[in-house]
């Protein structure tokens, strides 16, 4: 029988109806038969159906009874969330994190895994690996049921035929065919992501831009980057390299501020904090360093007048992508953004008013910890979760 001659017939139903059921489940948490039935639509005698083929095929579990209401208790079904599963990665310079996701995208421990600097110790598919079994470790999963995986880098995969990696922080792993080679190799679906775009997808979803129609987000840190958010679409580009903008050549106006510059990631990426903190009296070797003695309490003034300078040459920066945009909410993020907060949000929106005629709203990212691992987490579990709701239709049908 084929899908199309199959649509009305009882099978084709049940698995429609199984499949609504477990999304209520996935969406919602435990609930009874009859909450159940007012969710999906259905009749009583038809959600037992369901609940009656779920638990056979074992997508659901029952999670104990009502209790402290007037009448007979009820059975509490709960989805079972245990396979497939997928792991959400990033990784910079010096750390993997995972964590292992399921459908319903809640949280587990998150694994830290230092990486070598040597670039011959460096390995993709072995990285990639010890990550799903550490993290699988932690939840006390098996990594067996990790059918997809998704990685967050410092950097972007051209999607074209050559699959060619541009990235300057994954020393050791194939420039070519990175995806094909990590599948091939893992036995597992993997979606490679930009860092800066899957930390504006947690934004979207927990932060500053989840009541904004279009916004950009400006990622400061080491390195130097974009996100373009239209009404929660991410715009990647046609070769996969939007946002890129540390490789941006400065204006005359923004060079003056820094002419040893060149680019954007010369004036306000790591090195620039780094100069900007040394300038200011604080003796440290290299942004991370830097960064680490910006945070003392005892240096708030340092830490005032580095933000101070560095307010002024994120203005200047971020007019191409104003220019491009014309976004209504300009989010600040990343390593150095957390450390400048509001007051340097406030600082770079007053840069832009007076460089410029735009006058988006300037703000501070409201997502704290982990912004990369959150959005390949969130990218991840709807990924997952079409997995398990598709494999449902299928049993449902045979």
């Amino acid at each position: 029988m084929t899908a199309n001659s199959a649509t009305g017939t009882p099978s084709w139903l049940g698995a429609v109806n199984d499949r609504a059921g477990l999304a209520v489940l996935l969406e919602h948490g435990p609930l009874t038969r009859n909450r159940i039935c007012e969710l999906v639509g259905v009749s009583k005698p038809t959600a037992s159906q369901m609940m009656s083929r779920l638990l056979a095929a074992g997508f659901i579990e029952e999670r104990g009874r009502t209790s402290g209401s007037a009448g007979r208790s009820a059975v509490v079904y709960a989805a079972r969330t245990d396979r497939p599963l997928g792991v959400a990665l990033d990784l910079d310079a010096f750390e993997l994190r995972a964590t292992v996701v399921d459908a319903t995208g809640g949280e587990r421990p998150i694994v830290r895994m230092p990486l070598p600097h040597d670039p011959t110790e460096r390995s993709a598919v072995d990285e990639v690996s010890r990550a799903i079994a550490e993290a699988s470790a932690a939840a006390g999963t098996d990594p067996a049921a990790v059918h997809s995986v998704c990685i967050g880098i410092p950097g972007y995969v051209d999607p074209g035929p050559t699959g060619e990696l541009f990235s300057e922080t994954l020393p050791g792993w194939p420039v070519r065919g990175l995806r094909s080679i990590l599948e091939t190799e893992l036995g597992r679906a993997v979606h490679i992501e930009n860092d800066v775009n899957l930390a504006a997808l947690a934004e979207r979803a927990h932060g500053a831009g989840a009541d904004s129609d279009v916004f950009a987000l400006l990622w400061l840190g080491n390195g130097v980057g974009a996100s373009f958010d239209v009404a929660g679409d991410l715009h990647r580009g046609s070769f996969g390299g939007a946002g890129e903008i540390g490789f941006l050549p400065l204006s005359v106006e923004a060079a003056a501020l820094d002419p040893s510059a060149r680019t954007a990631q010369d004036l306000v990426g790591g090195r620039a904090v780094a100069l900007l903190a040394k300038r200011h009296g604080i003796e440290a070797s290299g942004y991370h360093a830097a960064r680490s003695a910006l945070a003392e309490p005892g240096a708030s003034g340092a830490r005032d007048a580095v933000f101070h300078d560095l307010a002024e040459r994120v203005a200047h920066i971020a007019l191409p992508l104003l220019a491009t945009l014309d976004p209504e909410r300009l989010v600040l993020a990343g390593p150095s953004s957390s450390l400048g907060g509001a007051a340097f949000a406030d600082e770079v929106g007053r840069g832009i008013r007076r460089l410029s005629r735009w006058y988006p709203e300037v703000v501070a990212t409201s997502v704290d910890r982990d912004p990369v691992l959150l959005g390949a987490r969130l990218l991840l579990s709807a990924t997952v979760r079409e997995e398990l709701l598709d494999t449902v239709a299928s049993v449902s049908l045979a």
